[in-house]
């Protein structure tokens, strides 16, 4: 059965590869470095140039049926902001193919991330612009109006309650507009830059503090620097329950396999706020 899965992923990477190259063809587009793989294989990426233009081309694919949500055009939909180090959408291609397809061509962040994957696993050393940049990026998107919507209520209420009992206060006293998923693998460094706008919309105010600590958890000068620069958010009624709803996500990503090694710290750092 193992084995059979295997082919499956397989199978289902090449055919991921092979909608990654139709896009390009259809942008005129050359594929320049090694395509990347995104979370599940639900997408793929890679660098491509046309003349002397360097661009980040991806392609995500998803049963139609799920679609028609705000995350389909989250990385088009941040064109919105402007000022922040951040891809820009240039040009977009849809096609259906047995699951619908959607390709999108973007501006570069120069840069590496700072992490391999999303949890922070060793010491990283980013200069306080960084930090003040970051900052700054999380205060403009706060205060952006949007009709999106990342995290609802009903939602924070759920993950929360499932993991740590129905008696847990849940309730959001506080909103904002959030990126939704900030972690270390779509943070670039040396100089400062965010990737990845699908899932940006409202959400409790200080999600995306709470969620790069979550992350960060594994090394701890990393979680006293969040703790510095961001203290306010985090210590406030929405930031706890901010934390509580990050901790309950990462958990349930940990229960089909995804970083093992966050559990225990996760648990612990759960229970410090309830």
């Amino acid at each position: 059965m193992a084995a059979d899965m295997s082919d499956a992923d397989t199978q289902y990477r090449e055919w991921m590869l092979e909608n990654l190259y139709r896009a390009a063809d259809h942008f005129g587009l050359i594929v320049i470095s090694e395509p990347r793989h995104g979370w599940l294989d639900r997408s793929v990426g890679a660098l491509a140039h046309r003349g002397e233009t360097n661009y980040w081309l991806r392609v995500v694919s998803e049963d139609k049926r799920w679609t028609g949500g705000a995350f389909w055009t989250g990385n088009l939909d941040s064109n919105v902001f402007t000022g922040l180090m951040k891809p820009r959408v240039l040009d977009v291609y849809e096609w259906e193919e047995v699951r619908q397809q959607r390709a999108e061509v973007m501006t570069v962040v120069a840069g590496s991330p700072c992490a391999r994957t999303d949890a922070l696993r060793e010491v990283i050393d980013l200069p306080d612009r960084w930090w003040a940049e970051l900052r700054r990026t999380l205060e403009v998107v706060a205060t952006t109006p949007t009709d999106r919507v990342s995290i609802p209520q009903d939602l924070v209420t759920e993950r929360i309650q499932q993991r740590f009992g129905t008696s847990v206060d849940t309730d959001v006293t506080a909103w904002a507009t959030v990126h939704g998923d900030l972690h270390w693998n779509n943070l670039i460094q040396p100089e400062f830059g965010l990737l990845d706008w699908e899932m940006w919309g409202t959400g409790p105010a200080g999600t995306d503090v709470a969620t790069l600590l979550c992350y960060s958890l594994l090394v701890p000068s990393a979680v006293e620097q969040i703790q510095a620069n961001f203290g306010d958010a985090l210590d406030s009624e929405s930031g706890r329950v901010a934390q509580l709803y990050a901790a309950s996500r990462l958990l349930r990503r940990m229960d089909k396999g995804d970083h093992p090694d966050l559990a225990q710290p996760l648990l612990a750092h759960a229970n410090s706020l309830l």
